[in-house]
């Protein structure tokens, strides 16, 4: 490689001179062809450029406005759907608190009722058993009636006629005590 200072020195070739040496024609050329061509670019070019631009920036505008419009409504979409969701929380939770009261009072209603029922069938019971103590008691007191007639027939040794027998089973169950059949019937 040369030094920069030799090549300062030599002298500059003589063919690369026609772009140094002004030539006033070619300058004249050129700001012509220059004019000319700014021109068509001015009158052709850039409008069509600008126009192309000013299209590309009213899509992209309109694209920005739809994108923004289209997440607003997505927030509010999302906004109504937490809402909603939100309700059917709180619809579920009361449903199922309506459920669970309503199991409870089933149960209460269901305990309530055997307990009728079971109340109702001791009453039953009951009844029953005063009316088959009552039926052995009127059983009793007729088998008592006519061991005593039976009795009194062989003691005396003849017939007696109906009043003579029902004042003879009267005096006979007057003094027999039927309240401690029918007490010790009713405790067992």
């Amino acid at each position: 490689m040369q030094p920069l200072s030799s090549l300062l020195t030599k002298p500059i070739i003589a063919s690369s001179s026609w772009l140094i040496t002004p030539n006033v024609g070619l300058m004249v050329w050129t700001f012509v062809v220059f004019g000319i061509s700014l021109y068509i670019l001015i009158k052709a070019v850039f409008p069509r450029i600008r126009d192309a631009l000013d299209d590309r920036r009213r899509s992209i505008d309109e694209s920005i406005d739809a994108a923004e419009h289209l997440r607003a409504e997505a927030d509010q979409i999302l906004a109504e759907y937490r809402e909603r969701l939100k309700e059917a929380r709180a619809q579920s939770e009361e449903i199922l608190q309506r459920a669970r009261q309503t199991g409870e009072s089933h149960e209460h209603e269901a305990r309530d009722r055997a307990q009728e029922i079971l109340a109702e069938a001791a009453k039953r019971a009951e009844r029953d058993i005063d009316a088959a103590t009552k039926r052995a008691l009127d059983d009793i007191r007729r088998e008592v009636a006519d061991l005593t007639i039976m009795a009194t027939e062989k003691v005396t040794r003849k017939t007696l006629d109906d009043s003579d027998q029902r004042r003879l089973v009267e005096e006979a169950l007057s003094e027999l005590d039927f309240s401690g059949l029918s007490s010790g019937a009713q405790s067992n």
